[in-house]
């Protein structure tokens, strides 16, 4: 039997709608609790009113005190802008004030909106391994009745013991993202479900294929795959409509209008922080490209030993350095006797420097779902949507 649940990410365009749109989200978490509904997804975005409720953890205390069954998972907490122990001090209330009706979905975080890491503080580059250190603290610390100490890159703990103890034992159920299929099969690999993102029924249908087999080539029992295919959780964009075109008039102008939105913030942030950098610099001076948050060069632009290629594509060598011969050229010019152009005035066809905010997002993209933390052993009493899509 197919189960569902509803994703509940509210969009808020404007300040002075928040209060209504957050109301009206509340109503719709009641109306899912008395319609029987599974579980209630919340995510979490900041500074855009891409999610009007922006902090997950403060909202599911509001959802959890205002229904009776209805469960509430987390898609997902983005760790990496959290202490890792306040977040597990704050799982772990939720789990006693819910009666283990929560659901932990941890992800290091956004993988497209820098302004997210920028505005709490955080180098992007540094949040899959903020992700990995905070989730291993996380479980450590729900299940170490004496404490702990823990000492790592980004937190230096002595943790006496966490209090309140979680409801829900050995801790509250937890459960990874994966947005691509790398990342589902690594989880595989480690036996584990995982909540997978909105993508098209057949690439969804090929990723559970390739999930279930990589399940059952890493030694799992036909038991334990079906156990982690009935644990894992698909998200899928559904407008209800008399007709399928009356839905798709109704879905396709709002989903545009959305991506148009974020675009629009990216770009208002963009030049905040450039503008931001112009008054520090003084007058005369270029802000550091490294910090505006543009640029986004493919893969295929760094050289074999990962460096950056300049613009006649050799790898991130100088041309002053040397010429084709390997002698020095010192007039500065390319192998193909035209003087490098750095201003592209006429070489149209190149692409901007790749900034470090885009290079950490890119990176982050392409390791996104290799989270090592582990789940300790413990017996979860929650049911997910049928196996067979």
């Amino acid at each position: 039997m197919l189960r569902f649940s509803n994703f509940l990410f509210p969009e808020s365009r404007d300040p002075a709608g928040d209060q209504r749109v957050i109301a009206e989200s509340v109503a719709e978490a009641k109306l899912c609790d008395e319609l029987g509904v599974e579980v209630l997804w919340l995510a979490e975005h900041h500074f855009d009113g891409n999610c009007a409720y922006v902090d997950p953890v403060t909202f599911a205390a509001a959802v959890l005190s205002a229904t009776k069954r209805i469960k509430v998972g987390f898609a997902v907490a983005q760790v990496s802008l959290h202490h890792p122990m306040r977040l597990a001090e704050q799982m772990s209330l939720l789990d006693n004030l819910s009666g283990g009706r929560v659901i932990v979905g941890l992800g290091r975080g956004t993988a497209y909106n820098v302004y997210e890491y920028q505005g709490y503080g955080i180098p992007a580059e540094e949040a899959l391994e903020r992700y990995e250190e905070a989730e291993g603290i996380m479980l450590q610390a729900w299940t170490s009745p004496n404490g702990f100490q823990h000492k790592g890159k980004f937190w230096d703990l002595k943790v006496p013991r966490l209090r309140p103890t979680p409801f829900t034992k050995p801790h509250p159920y937890v459960i990874r993202a994966a947005s691509s299929e790398d990342g589902a099969l690594h989880l595989a690999r480690r036996g584990l479900p995982f909540l997978m993102n909105v993508q098209s029924l057949e690439t969804t249908q090929k990723r559970l294929a390739a999930y279930r087999a990589t399940l059952a080539e890493a030694g799992f029992d036909a038991a334990h795959i079906a156990h982690c295919l009935d644990e894992s959780w698909v998200w899928r964009n559904v407008v209800v409509a008399d007709t399928d075109e009356e839905a798709r008039r109704i879905a396709i102008p709002a989903f545009e209008a959305m991506q148009a939105q974020r675009k629009a913030m990216e770009q208002q942030q963009q030049e905040m922080q450039e503008q931001m950098e112009g008054q520090g610099d003084g007058e005369g001076q270029q802000p550091d490209p490294g910090e505006s948050g543009e640029g986004g060069e493919e893969e295929g632009d760094k050289g074999e030993d990962g460096k950056e290629k300049d613009a006649a594509g050799d790898g991130g060598k100088d041309p002053k350095d040397k010429g084709e011969d390997g002698e020095k050229n010192p007039d500065g010019k390319t192998p193909d006797g035209e003087k490098p152009d750095p201003k592209n005035t006429h070489g149209k066809d190149r692409k901007p420097e790749e900034t470090k905010e885009q290079n950490a997002l890119r990176k982050l993209n392409e390791n996104a779902d290799l989270q090592r933390g582990i789940v300790a052993p413990g017996t979860y009493n929650f049911r997910r949507p049928e196996k067979d899509w």
